[in-house]
């Protein structure tokens, strides 16, 4: 069975995100829980994702929100044969301080090296932390498929997604069987 981890951004993922609807859901689901969600220090959440993946004993599917993307990109640099691939949702544009809080200024400048798995960036027209080009732009450089959401604000809670199912379709397709990458190109 492989493993889904949700990786949430700045502040958690509250009750209502669609991250915390998956993680009571399904069984396959476990959260990265970073010691301090308020004040992220790079390399103590990089720590913490590399502990909870070397933590799982079967393949993972990284599944990342907003902050918890620029996270995924640095820790790609040390990643494990283990990762099968990552959702990307709403990525924090962690260089610019138009879209992004002082305190995620730890997490620039964004890795825009192929990640070493195959990956999806789920991006908003209307998304208040990270232009949609500059989403395009974190896609083509990490080798990511892109899908627009449409307007759908930061992809979160806020955003009335509930359980997102249309994003489960998008890990179901990565966690496919090797030889159904294919999904991936639709």
């Amino acid at each position: 069975m492989t493993t889904w981890l949700t990786i949430p951004g700045l502040g958690g993922s509250g009750p209502r995100h669609w991250q915390s609807h998956w993680s009571r859901a399904l069984p396959q689901v476990r959260r990265v829980v970073q010691v301090d969600w308020d004040s992220p220090v790079r390399r103590d959440w990089i720590r913490t994702l590399d502990a909870a993946v070397r933590q799982c004993h079967d393949d993972v599917i990284l599944i990342a929100h907003s902050l918890g993307c620029a996270l995924v990109a640095h820790w790609a640099r040390q990643a494990t044969g283990r990762v099968r691939g990552a959702l990307l949702v709403a990525p924090a544009d962690v260089d610019s301080a138009v879209h992004t809080p002082p305190v995620v200024r730890g997490f620039a400048p964004m890795p825009l090296q192929p990640l070493p798995f195959p990956s999806i960036v789920v991006a908003s027209e209307d998304d208040p932390y990270v232009s949609m080009a500059r989403a395009r732009g974190f896609a083509a450089a990490w080798g990511s498929r892109f899908v627009s959401v449409g307007a759908a604000g930061h992809v979160n809670a806020d955003s009335g997604l509930g359980s997102w199912p249309d994003g489960l379709s998008l890990v179901e397709a990565l966690a496919a069987p090797v030889g159904a990458e294919d999904a991936l190109h639709c």
